[in-house]
């Protein structure tokens, strides 16, 4: 990417735009088709948890379902024995890492051929970024969509499956522990919007150096 704001940007405005047609009540909640889904796969509720991930883990797609917290709860709620959460762990996992791919492919397709060229494929992955990302499942997808903009290495993706192994199984955890309205607030509209708003934040102030420092050495030249 050009500047680094483009995806903040582009994110707070798919979100906004999503919650306003929510409201006026153009398209139903994602939470409402998600209780669909549930409906009509009764039967085959892993499967259902691992569409429901698969749809947040995409791009822009993921402001619309809020996936995570939907499909923990659809299982926490019915007492899970230890081999439930185990196959919930796995399918949501599956479902994270395919996202990922998606959004990798999806990221690299909008890379320049400059930009493309000018990064190593064998560079070294960064883990404390991803960590970061991976604070929610939305922030995730817009950092492995920046990935594959970047032609960053494909190996992030599995190393970011890996790793969701023990933070879904905290998820579960602290599903089962806290209430369902603390744990609620991460899909809160209101709540990404800020979130959102500081990567903007954050994201301008890194564009404006980049074009400062631009700017003084084609002074000097």
């Amino acid at each position: 990417m050009k500047y680094n704001s483009f995806l903040p940007i582009s994110a707070l405005l798919a979100l906004c735009l999503i919650s306003i047609l929510v409201h006026f009540s153009v398209i139903p909640p994602g939470a409402q088709l998600l209780e669909s889904i549930r409906d009509v796969f009764s039967e085959g509720v892993y499967w259902v948890i691992f569409l429901i991930i698969l749809l947040e883990s995409i791009v822009y797609v993921g402001f619309y379902f809020p996936g995570q917290f939907f499909a923990v709860v659809l299982v926490v709620g019915a007492n899970p024995s230890i081999k439930d959460i185990v196959y919930l762990t796995i399918a949501m996992v599956l479902a994270a890492t395919i996202g990922s791919l998606i959004n990798y492919f999806l990221g690299q397709s909008t890379g320049t051929k400059d930009a493309n060229e000018s990064v190593k494929k064998n560079e070294q992955i960064k883990v404390s970024n991803l960590l970061i990302a991976m604070i929610h499942i939305n922030s995730l997808a817009f950092f492995m969509f920046n990935q594959g903009a970047q032609n960053k290495s494909i190996k992030i993706v599995g190393l970011a499956g890996l790793l969701n192994l023990p933070y879904y199984l905290l998820l579960i955890a602290g599903t089962a522990v806290l209430s369902e309205q603390v744990m609620a607030m991460a899909e809160n509209t209101y709540m990404l919007i800020s979130v959102i708003s500081i990567w903007l934040i954050i994201a301008l102030f890194f564009d404006i150096k980049k074009a400062r420092a631009n700017k003084l050495k084609a002074q000097s030249v």
